[in-house]
């Protein structure tokens, strides 16, 4: 159950729900408040010149608000956002088919830009630079090129791995945004504003409980509401107290410090079964029977910034804190029990 609040694809239902909590102005969106300021002086600019904005990429770990900001940003332009993301781009026929089909001024948002291929990147080279898509027609001798001109655009790509971008595709963003994990108190605002686009009453103390535990992620936070409030529903009077948000949040297995089942697998994988460290993320992946691409991008940043596990050139290393955390200690190479 734990591990479904925190998989980064929802069912269609919460989908659409996600949608109907996600701000859609800068006023309303909390946190990030350097990275809004710089973008909203971005738009504001572009604006008065009536021209495009520029290039963005937002990077930054899964649920901190990239597909926001990108649809944000598209409203404030007046522009019309259209989705997409790499991996269901598998030839170049289909990026130039949404290039083609842009209008000026459109906001073309491609989520995990990272996982594009190198051949279909090229493509985007003279799409962003010049606005310019070269086809090539036919095949062996009768190969030609043909070059259409494209209308000015805004490419917006969100990657939660920045560093896999080639640095060609890197240099075409003008504006680079990082986004950061929240504070408890920005998440608290998250999940009071949350409640109440969903008619839940909620204590102060209550949401401040499910922000603390939700690993600095607005959308666990939202995640987090949508399940304490079944069962404030079904086991109490429909009100989430801070008595009822501990009880929920102990039925999904999410402890004081925000950690889950997974969590807790992933760091006594480390300690028991391969002696606290070194150990590559391809090897704890089939140790906890989830895939390395997951580790590196839900699980280990959390881990790694609350100081559970450190990244080495050799591995993953388990810190002092994980025993605690477990109740281990380390002898020798073995841990064993208080």
């Amino acid at each position: 159950m734990a591990e479904r609040i925190l998989s980064d694809v929802l069912t269609k239902p919460d989908a659409a729900l996600e949608m109907t909590l996600r701000p859609s102005l800068f006023s309303d969106f909390t946190g990030q408040p350097k990275v809004k300021e710089r973008l909203e002086i971005t738009v504001a600019a572009a604006k008065q010149r009536n021209e495009a904005i520029d290039h963005v990429l937002l990077s930054g770990p899964p649920g901190l608000g990239k597909t926001t900001l990108a649809s944000i940003i598209a409203k404030a332009m007046g522009a019309n956002l259209r989705s997409t993301s790499g991996p269901t781009i598998d030839k170049a026929a289909d990026l130039a088919g949404l290039l083609t089909n842009l209008e000026e001024g459109d906001v073309l948002f491609i989520d995990e830009i990272h996982r594009l291929q190198p051949a279909i990147e090229e493509y985007l080279y003279p799409a962003m630079e010049d606005f310019k898509l070269d086809i090539i027609i036919d095949q062996g001798p009768n190969a030609r090129s043909v070059r259409l001109n494209l209308p000015r655009f805004t490419l917006i790509g969100a990657t939660t791995r920045s560093g896999l971008l080639s640095a060609p595709l890197l240099t075409r963003f003008p504006v680079r945004e990082r986004l950061d994990y929240y504070h408890a108190e920005q998440l608290e605002k998250i999940v009071l504003r949350s409640a109440n686009l969903l008619n839940v009453e909620i204590e102060p103390a209550g949401a401040r409980e499910i922000a603390r535990r939700s690993r600095g992620t607005p959308r666990i936070s939202n995640n987090l509401l949508r399940r304490v409030r079944d069962f404030a529903q079904v086991r109490a009077d429909g009100k989430i107290s801070l008595q009822i948000a501990n009880q929920a949040l102990a039925i999904l297995e999410i402890d004081e410090n925000g950690l889950d089942e997974m969590d807790k697998r992933i760091l006594e994988a480390v300690i028991v079964k391969f002696g606290g460290g070194p150990v590559g993320v391809s090897s704890l992946a089939v140790a906890v029977g989830e895939e390395s691409d997951t580790l590196e991008e839900v699980y280990e940043p959390y881990l790694i910034m609350e100081g559970y596990l450190k990244r080495t050139p050799q591995g993953r290393v388990a810190t002092e804190l994980s025993y605690q955390k477990l109740g281990l200690k380390p002898v020798g190479n073995q841990p064993k029990l208080f």
